[in-house]
């Protein structure tokens, strides 16, 4: 990398350690508001007399938020002109007070306003999040990075551990979160600082955000990406469903709260992923292990619904095994970005890249249920698989490209 000083070294593990658990502690806190309203769904329900399909938007308009937000920012070049953690800061505000603000709606239609503006505050809070944590380190980077997507992973995986223990009034649920978002901001900004690997300060220019896509490694990135988010979250959302009507159909007595379980389990088992990932990819190289995550994960997307009818124990290994690949390179991705990117504009590159895949993350949430419903759970989940198996191949052409020097010390 271009961006750093070489008069520093790691030589303090203790300190860019702490500095680890601080921020994906931050990041982790910051980010509870995105699951708020799907984790009370079942409530919601019956309290605004919401359908499941109506309910998917609480979170589809999440992500939407997110995305323009985060295109808002990258436009603005605010990942870079201004400080990580007090972008973080401001983004947390906002969010807990979009969020408790649904404690005032009386339906879907003035809830999702709130929840688009939730996600569009997150995306102050997400990116400058790994740009920071990124000024830590130069070696063990996408270790480093795997656990603050891991921390993620096992919050996104927490409602439902709660929906299969019993869950809580939901008010209380937006009030928590709400106050943790809050202590997440003020966290990240006065409990730590940058380490000492800064990048280099970055003037405005509205293009460089377009520009950056003439590399060809930036393209690849994107590509692989692109392909990890077309499965990822559409994954996440819609497996607890697949559980609890595969249960239901062998006649479990209470399919809702197993599946709800099994869902944890699948979801939970990536914050291991991001972790093992990490470290597997600093020494084999960041565009392999990207590669062998989403062959894995692909396969199993193919395989699970077509399974589960004949061995519901066999389907919940193949999802557990789908958990733990389907997020274990997400975090490469961003890692990559950080390495080959122009140094003065990686948190441009980051805002840019999550907000595009995103997108994406949009349409596959809305065309499982739809699939399901026409042809099965097996098609539904098979539709996933074509995301994957594009970005192995952007993640093998990364590694014959001269960018891969670039990447994880010169291991591609």
């Amino acid at each position: 990398m271009t961006a750093v000083s070489t008069m520093v070294s790691d030589d303090a593990p203790r300190e860019r350690w702490g500095a680890l658990a601080l921020l994906a502690t931050a990041t982790f806190l910051e980010m509870s508001p995105w699951f708020s309203a799907s984790s009370v769904l079942a409530q919601l329900r019956v309290v605004w007399g919401v359908s499941s399909a109506a309910g998917a938007w609480l979170t589809i308009t999440v992500q939407l938020g997110f995305v323009l937000g985060a295109l808002i920012s990258a436009a603005l070049n605010l990942a870079d002109l201004m400080k990580p953690r007090r972008l973080m800061l401001i983004g947390g505000g906002a969010a807990a007070i979009f969020n408790l603000a649904l404690l005032a709606s009386h339906g879907i239609i003035s809830a999702l306003p709130l929840r688009f503006a939730t996600g569009a505050a997150l995306a102050l809070v997400y990116p400058p999040s790994l740009k920071a944590m990124a000024t830590w380190f130069r070696r063990e980077r996408g270790a480093a990075l795997g656990v603050m997507v891991g921390g993620l992973t096992l919050g996104a995986a927490l409602p439902h551990l709660l929906n299969a223990l019993g869950g809580v009034h939901w008010t209380w649920v937006i009030l928590a979160t709400s106050a943790l978002t809050l202590v997440g901001g003020l966290l990240a900004e006065w409990g730590g600082h940058d380490g000492p690997y800064a990048f280099p300060g970055a003037v405005f220019n509205p293009r460089e955000g377009l520009e950056m896509l003439s590399d060809r490694g930036v393209r690849l990135v994107t590509l692989g990406y692109f392909g990890h988010m077309w499965e990822l979250y559409a994954m996440w959302t819609w497996c607890a469903a697949f559980y609890a009507d595969a249960l239901s159909a062998r006649g479990a007595r209470a399919p809702l709260q197993d599946a709800a379980l099994a869902a944890f389990a699948t979801i939970g088992i990536g914050a291991i992923g991001c972790w093992a990932g990490g470290g597997i990819a600093d020494r084999w190289g960041r565009t392999r292990t990207a590669a062998a995550s989403m062959a894995t994960s692909g396969s199993c997307a193919v395989l699970i619904g077509f399974i589960a009818p004949y061995s519901f124990p066999l389907a919940l290994v193949i999802g557990i095994i789908w958990g733990f690949s389907v997020v274990g390179d997400s975090a490469q991705f961003s890692t990559m970005m950080t390495e080959i990117a122009d140094q003065r504009y990686v948190g441009t590159a980051l805002t840019l890249l999550l907000a595009v895949g995103f997108t994406l993350t949009c349409a596959t949430i809305w065309l499982v249920p739809i699939v399901r419903e026409a042809h099965g759970w097996p098609w539904a989940f098979a539709l996933l698989a074509p995301g994957p198996a594009m970005g192995v191949v952007a993640m093998l052409k990364l590694l014959r490209s001269p960018e891969a020097a670039r990447i994880a010390g010169g291991r591609g």
